[in-house]
């Protein structure tokens, strides 16, 4: 709860309420109101955009500049994203910000792309915390550093994040398709910028930048969560009114892309283990009438599996993989389609097939089913989006990019407006030859050019628009332990299944299930190697009465977001719906995960996806160090269930795999008597307590159940190299096993250390080291998971870097560690990282989706919430000498296993 200003308005009554609303009044203009949202504006030009949610006990603060990629001059590309990374360095009343965003437990970061660039922050909802983020963004808006020596770390930092882009197959054949793509328009410039300009760019250059677009008119504050408006208001005004309105005068962009004159081409040729083509098409801006046509018109074709480009080239087995999306931004865009092709295939007869799909849509028009289709998928998921002011914050920033918040609601209405004729209309005037990237200029007498209508004023299109009613509010829930205890029910089904139900009224009526079904034995699961994860797989892909689509469309009929996952002896399934679609939802996931079809078309299109995805991981650094680090982590037999396979291992069961050993695998450890379900949100108790115990109270797995232990095993260290040739990014990692559990009695304090070691945000000693002092990673840090049910825990340590660096990296991740090993830590650390971390650990219990999980793994556990409390107590209590001494107790530098991946003949020694 707020200490006193933010909630004195809650606590007061209505009456009372009026005075601040009035004086607010005063110092800000009311733009609009749109379904929870308030607009005001300063008089500096400060838009201000307010959405209180009592439900939530988190505030997420979002501030979003009107600039991004397509601002940048020549020499200067990248710089938009470069300053994105020195905001973060520092301003006078906020001197270090990644420690200050860890010490209040927030969830940040900041994102650049064409058309702006946001800075956000999610944190625990108190007043301290919002008087904190409100004075930082306001002094960073225009005073921070951007100082010469920060410019020189954070440029291999970025430098380091282009190189690891370049190891994508599809990000830089979407890089050269889009460079094709415009001749003229900065929207062909990756946003990551050229690697000379990263390299040159003068100081003198980036700050005059910052000075230009960094300025209060110039960018849209968002503050969604906890808060009473009225109050925020104020406090707004405090921090950000001060702020001078800029003298300086923004000129308008006015480059426009013209017309193709025929097909484009663009070849790109690289060590990998994929195949991949793309067609790219120009499109108006994400504003203009036609956009919501053209979504609609990417998910008909994009979709799996309903869509047009799998049915033509995965099911015809011509690529293992395709999709379709746009660029949503203020100018026109591109609605860009992809096929992922195994490296024997052939390229040429996928990517001509791809083409026909999509420019012969006149001889197959498009059908009513499929329109209705895909605006069910994409207006589901808007809906569900309305139920989460943190997501709403967060998408907004996209939308102010096109050129106003209210867009997004607009695009909504237009979505469901659309009908067929409107698609197959679009669909013909952009698909066409001459406005694609490939081929050849090939002379003609009769030019056919596709011109790009503009819009005209986005002003004038969203004045006066008032959207709709506002979303059921739900009620205030304080995620203290007491209080989540207080309104769980735990109870069983008659088979044993385990049930923790906690019901609440949710913004939007949303609710969130989570059920876990454990499997097997560890006699019985010997040998299964990719067996279980492939049953799991191919649960969503259809039951013995409803296909793969006609599951999808179930599920986007109930609006309901699901997924499913499992291993050997594990299958996870997660729900996201609405109270009266629960029920529904609820029994369709029981038809998927009891009686699966395994047909054996999508077997075969699920062996070929499967098969792709990991030789693309076969010369993947990233992929190979860390399936390595799982390898080392678990040192059993090949056959145990907890063996970790190599790549080359998981091809060869792959290629061996038989649809029989699903059906086997399936009908012997699938049961609803080794479930635990977790269900968070609006629902009626009774009644889905009830409706679980019809679906799951008598189906009984035939073999029976015991957990598989997982000890602690000691393991001699050793290193690794993987060599990857003509990789421009390399991993490392650095590996140990420990005999801690969470029950131990030194978890906290590993945790605590462990943090303060290589968590946080960007102010680890580790990132602090290798990112922010030396430059050398754009990722930097360590994890540590530790085992709930035996004494284990397994400590990471990594950095993604040039190949060259990995000696300087190996150095310092090996100082820091033999540092903190002797100098411990300091009292001002330890503090700011219990603030962090405690406050963290609030956020998450106020996020159901995480919520949730906990509730149904204290199930497992025999937990409640007061473990918990107990836990954070013992966190809380600690001091720098106990961190230390657990710290030295458990961690040598000997007992490391270091792994490195990348290409080796560009290491330096």
């Amino acid at each position: 709860m707020f200490k006193r200003s933010l909630f004195i308005g809650a606590l007061l009554s209505i009456t009372l309420v009026a005075s601040p609303l009035v004086f607010a009044k005063e110092k800000f203009e009311k733009i609009t109101e749109v379904e929870g949202i308030s607009e005001y504006n300063l008089d500096n030009g400060l838009r201000v955009l307010l959405f209180p949610d009592q439900t939530k006990e988190t505030v997420t603060v979002n501030v979003t500049y009107h600039v991004g990629s397509k601002h940048e001059n020549y020499g200067e590309t990248g710089m938009a994203h470069l300053l994105e990374h020195l905001v973060f360095k520092g301003s006078p009343k906020h001197k270090d910000i990644p420690a200050e965003l860890s010490s209040h437990g927030a969830r940040p970061n900041g994102t650049t792309w064409t058309d702006r660039t946001n800075y956000f922050e999610t944190f625990s909802a108190n007043e301290e915390n919002i008087n904190w983020a409100l004075s930082m963004e306001s002094d960073r808006m225009v005073n921070s550093f951007i100082a010469k020596k920060d410019l020189d770390s954070e440029m291999t930092v970025v430098r380091n994040e282009f190189e690891r882009g370049e190891n994508s197959p599809f990000g830089i054949t979407l890089q050269k398709i889009s460079a094709a793509a415009y001749m003229w328009h900065n929207y062909g410039k990756s946003t990551i910028g050229a690697k000379a300009d990263l390299e040159n760019v003068p100081i003198d250059r980036l700050k005059a930048f910052y000075k230009m677009y960094y300025q209060p008119d110039n960018a849209t504050l968002i503050v969604a969560g906890k808060f009473v408006e009225a109050d925020m208001l104020e406090l707004v005004n405090k921090y950000f009114s001060p702020i001078p309105k800029p003298d300086r005068v923004i000129r308008p962009l006015y480059t426009a892309e013209p017309a193709q004159d025929g097909e484009k081409s663009v070849t790109i040729r690289r060590v990998g283990d994929v195949q991949m083509t793309g067609a790219a098409y120009h499109i108006p801006a994400g504003s203009h009438e036609d956009y919501a046509a053209i979504d609609i018109l990417s998910q008909i074709l994009g979709d799996t599996p309903s869509g047009r480009l799998h049915k033509a080239l995965v099911e015809e087995k011509l690529a293992s993989r395709v999709f379709g999306f746009n660029f949503q931004w203020q100018e026109p865009g591109l609605a860009i389609y992809f096929a992922e092709v195994d490296k024997k295939a052939d390229l040429s007869k996928a990517s001509d097939a791809m083409v026909a799909v999509l420019e012969d849509l006149n001889s197959q028009p498009i059908t009513d089913e499929e329109v209705e289709r895909a605006k069910r998928t994409l207006l589901k998921n808007i809906e569900l989006s309305f139920n989460s002011s943190e997501r709403i914050a967060l998408n907004l920033s996209e939308w102010l990019g096109m050129g106003d918040w209210r867009l997004y609601f607009l695009h909504r209405d237009r979505i469901e407006q659309v009908n067929t004729a409107d698609v197959q209309r679009v669909a013909n005037s952009y698909l066409q030859r001459n406005n694609r990237t490939a081929g050849h200029f090939i002379p003609t007498d009769t030019p056919d050019r596709v011109e790009i209508p503009a819009v005209a004023n986005v002003n004038d299109m969203i004045k006066g628009y008032k959207g709709r009613a506002k979303i059921a509010a739900g009620e205030v829930f304080e995620p203290s332990f007491d209080n989540i205890d207080s309104r769980t029910v735990e109870t069983k089904l008659s088979n044993g299944t385990e049930l923790s139900l906690l019901s609440k009224k949710t913004r939007g009526g949303s609710v969130v299930v989570s059920i876990k079904m454990s499997l097997g034995t560890e006699k019985s699961l010997q040998n299964i190697g990719i067996i279980g994860n492939a049953t799991s797989a191919m649960l969503m892909r259809g039951t013995s009465e409803l296909s793969r689509q006609e599951i999808q469309d179930e599920f986007d009929k109930l609006k309901a977001q699901v997924a499913v996952a499992g291993g050997t002896d594990w299958l996870v399934a997660n729900i996201t719906t609405t109270n009266e679609n629960l029920p529904a939802a609820l029994r369709l996931m029981h038809k998927v995960l009891s009686d699966p079809a395994f047909d054996k078309t999508e077997f075969e299109q699920y062996k070929s996806t499967l098969k792709v995805d990991i030789e693309k991981n076969l010369q993947d650094p990233q992929r190979l160090a860390f399936n390595e680090y799982s390898r080392k982590q678990n040192p059993y037999e090949k056959g145990h269930p907890h063996y970790r396979q190599t790549f080359q291992e998981s091809l060869d069961e792959l290629s061996a795999l038989k649809l029989s050993d699903l059906t086997t695998f399936h009908q012997s450890f699938f049961g609803g008597n080794h479930m635990n379900i977790g269900v968070v949100g609006d629902f009626d108790q009774n009644q889905i307590k009830t409706e679980l115990e019809t679906l799951y109270g008598n189906w009984n797995a035939k073999n029976t159940y015991e957990r598989v232990p997982d000890p602690y095993k000691e393991v001699t260290a050793s290193p690794t190299a993987f060599d990857t040739p003509d990789k421009e990014n390399a991993t490392f990692v650095a590996a140990i096993m420990l005999p801690v559990g969470t029950n131990s009695d030194d978890a906290p304090a590993l945790e605590l250390g462990n943090y303060i070691f290589g968590g946080g945000f960007l102010n680890s000693r580790l990132a602090t080291r290798l990112r922010q002092k030396d430059g050398l990673s754009y990722g930097a840090g360590s994890f540590l998971n530790m085992n709930t049910q035996d004494d284990k825990a397994t400590l990471g340590a990594y950095a993604i870097c040039a190949p060259q660096n990995l000696a300087k990296v190996e150095i310092g991740f090996k100082e820091e560690l033999s540092r903190m090993l002797k100098d411990g830590f300091t009292d001002e650390e330890i503090e700011s990282a219990k603030s962090g971390l405690l406050q963290g650990k609030k956020v998450s219990r106020a996020q159901d989706r995480e919520l949730v999980g906990t509730l149904r793994r204290n199930l497992v556990v025999d937990r409640t919430m007061q473990w918990n409390k107990a836990y954070e107590a013992k966190l809380e209590a600690l001091t720098a000498d106990d961190v230390k001494s657990v710290m030295n107790k458990y961690l040598t530098l000997e007992n490391f296993s270091i792994i490195k991946a990348g290409d080796m003949s560009k290491v330096e020694g």
